[in-house]
């Protein structure tokens, strides 16, 4: 049974209209793959309404929100505000840490971060992420990919050339190379599901080695 208040919209709490938009979309997928979870850390929760919509959504897991110590403000009002008792107060993370804080999480969900981040940090991202999860644990990721180095329509090129002139570290990441990458830290493939807006979700399990 779900407990607290179903997500709101205020004026005064931080909101982006891509989360408003794609959260339906990314529940369908997670809500299948996270059925047997009880723990997810979510990496960059930003606004917060993933982490709230998705804890209310789905009330048989505990949701730890996380993002760097300077976003933290926001989306802790967004947490006090849903007053759900599976979303936990959000923790300070980056991906450049060492260490991740120890949750006990068995999946991890990440949105829209890695066509935003270095290439340096998705390596980190993927190899922290790998190490936290225990066997059989889940990581899914959100967002725009490119296949054999060619963009899936003509606005994922457009926002590829924006990200590269405002951040050349940044950019669209290709998927056979990201899987290549999960691979080398254990992590199998066992979803690409096309999302509207012409993105991605992706979903790992981490399989013994």
């Amino acid at each position: 049974m779900r407990t607290g208040h179903p997500p709101s919209i205020r004026m005064d709490l931080p909101f982006s209209e891509a989360c408003e938009r794609n959260k339906g979309p990314i529940l369908e997928v997670l809500e299948t793959v996270f059925a047997d979870r009880s723990t997810v850390i979510e990496i960059g929760s930003g606004t917060g309404q993933h982490a709230v919509y998705f804890a209310h959504q789905m009330p048989h897991l505990v949701w730890q929100p996380s993002d760097r110590q300077e976003n933290l403000p926001g989306l802790r009002m967004q947490v006090v505000e849903a007053a759900l008792a599976n979303l936990l107060e959000p923790i300070a993370l980056d991906i450049d840490n060492a260490v991740w804080p120890k949750t006990g999480a068995d999946a991890v969900f990440t949105a829209n971060t890695l066509h935003i981040v270095s290439w340096p940090r998705v390596l980190r991202l993927f190899e922290r992420a790998a190490a936290l999860l225990p066997l059989d644990g889940a990581l899914a990721v959100y967002g725009p990919f490119s296949y054999g180095g060619v963009q899936t329509s003509e606005s994922n090129a457009r926002f590829d050339s924006m990200l590269r002139e405002h951040d050349p570290h940044s950019g669209i990441r290709d998927f056979q190379r990201v899987d290549e990458l999960a691979a080398q830290h254990g992590l199998a493939l066992i979803q690409d599901c096309a999302m509207p807006a012409n993105n991605r979700t992706v979903v790992w399990r981490k399989a013994a080695q």
